[in-house]
């Protein structure tokens, strides 16, 4: 039969099986192995009609799940008028190609759209790049996306196929080998220049990003909501803020980082930034977007870990989280451990074990607004810690200052006499001792701001 073609990639609207391969390594929850890929199909907008999971001591070089049991998924797909595999390990090209072949090779489908089978990191990105809105966001996405394609173009293209031999081999056919291997060669420079480009453009975004968020923590105090995807971080972050950023049942419902201030009780206000839901098994290739996605909580002064504590992974969401920061730079942060959705039955049930093995974290809804109350005076008690209150003194015609101080701190009194201004006013730490550094500013007395 014609050696088959994959010509798209995408997993719209298309019936689904779920493979998952157990190795002894494996970070899926032993009760149901499989519950995080078939919600990743859900949210990508495929159908899942069939599941097969297997226990192996090591991957098969050739399908990763060997000959036989890849036959067994090609029966599993003709019986379900199956479109597409969906596997929740990361595969290699050849792999992926070993099992399209044998699959579709035992499965009737049509020749211009055969079967394909997409391993996890395949299918996160084909989310990300639906969920992307804003321009850095979806620049790193393309580059995540070509970074994974590059090694496999050779079973991309159909204008490739045919041209397997290779140039100067004799399986490649008379008037095939020379401008095929030209193409193939041409397609990956044409990938490597992108990928330059695209690398040099993020850069740049990112050097002024780290600048402004640099320069903002250092006058606000700034928290940050982690957690695993569909945790309810963004219904959290809503109910803080009003911000009305989207928050749905899918993951990967955020992607872009939002930034809105949080007033606290008292005066005090903070930024407060929402970030994109974690996963396990973060495919290498979207590390470095979720270290921008994750700027904010880089440079955080705290963070609200948000666990969905009645979820039956809640433990290994949990781990899941503190792993991914780690690998994006983020350790040994100040971090609030928020126990949420307890207005469900299955967070009732699970909230005493929680509360016993972490008695400082806070029990809240953030769909009700249930436990918010003492999440607010537990930041506020924090950020206070971190401030002080001074007077600072300048002159009365120096504009440029006076206008500097008071967009740069909370002024809580001013008063101008014999040429001077003087602001008692309540600052950060770092802020304050760019004060001193200020030859226009003079600090007239300096204190720790009080707990209440």
């Amino acid at each position: 039969m014609p050696e088959p073609t994959r010509t798209k990639l995408s997993v719209k609207q298309e019936r689904a099986i779920l493979v998952g391969v157990i190795l002894p390594a494996s970070t899926a929850d032993p009760r149901d192995p499989l519950g995080e890929l078939h919600s990743l199909a859900k949210t990508a907008g495929a159908r899942v009609v069939a599941t097969l999971s297997q226990k192996r001591r090591k991957v098969d070089s050739g399908t990763y799940v060997g000959s036989g049991k890849a036959k067994e998924i090609a029966d599993l797909a003709r019986k379900n008028d199956a479109d597409v595999i969906l596997f929740d390990n990361d595969l290699t090209p050849g792999q992926i190609g070993g099992l399209e072949e044998i699959i579709n090779e035992n499965v009737d489908h049509d020749e211009i759209y055969p079967l394909k089978v997409l391993d996890r990191s395949e299918l996160i990105l084909d989310i990300f790049a639906t969920r992307a809105q804003t321009y850095e966001a979806k620049l790193q996405v393309e580059l995540a996306q070509l970074q994974y394609t590059y090694p496999r173009l050779a079973r991309m293209w159909s204008h490739l196929e045919r041209l397997r031999g290779g140039a100067g081999s004799a399986a490649a056919g008379i008037g095939t080998r020379g401008p095929g291997e030209t193409q193939l060669e041409t397609d990956r420079r044409l990938v490597r220049k992108r990928v330059g480009d695209l690398k040099n453009e993020i850069v740049t975004i990112q050097a002024r990003k780290t600048r402004l968020v640099a320069e903002r923590n250092r006058t606000h105090f700034t928290v940050c909501v982690v957690g695993y995807t569909n945790a309810g971080k963004s219904t959290l972050f809503n109910t803080l803020t009003g911000a009305g950023t989207y928050a749905d049942d899918r993951l990967f419902a955020t992607l872009d980082t939002k930034t809105r201030a949080w007033k606290l009780e008292r005066g005090t206000e903070v930024l407060l930034s929402d970030t994109v839901g974690f996963v396990r098994d973060l495919p290498h290739h979207l590390v470095a977007s979720f270290k921008a996605t994750l700027e904010e909580a880089i440079h955080a002064d705290l963070l609200l870990h948000v666990l969905d504590v009645g979820h039956p992974h809640a433990r290994q969401q949990f781990e899941s989280v503190h792993r991914v920061l780690t690998e994006v730079g983020v350790k040994d942060k100040p971090e609030i451990l928020l126990l949420n959705k307890t207005d469900t039955s299955e967070g009732t049930e699970a909230l005493p074990e929680w509360r016993t093995l972490y008695p400082d974290a806070i029990a809240i809804s953030a769909k009700t607004g249930k436990g918010l109350e003492k999440l607010q005076e537990a930041v506020y008690q924090i950020v206070r810690g971190r401030q002080v209150e001074a007077t600072l003194e300048v002159d009365v015609t120096n504009g440029r200052l006076i206008s500097y101080i008071e967009s740069h701190t909370r002024v809580n009194d001013r008063n101008f006499d014999n040429g001077a201004a003087r602001f008692k006013v309540t600052v950060g730490r770092q802020m304050l001792e760019d004060f001193k550094r200020n030859e226009g500013i003079t600090i007239v007395r300096g204190k720790r701001a009080p707990k209440s």
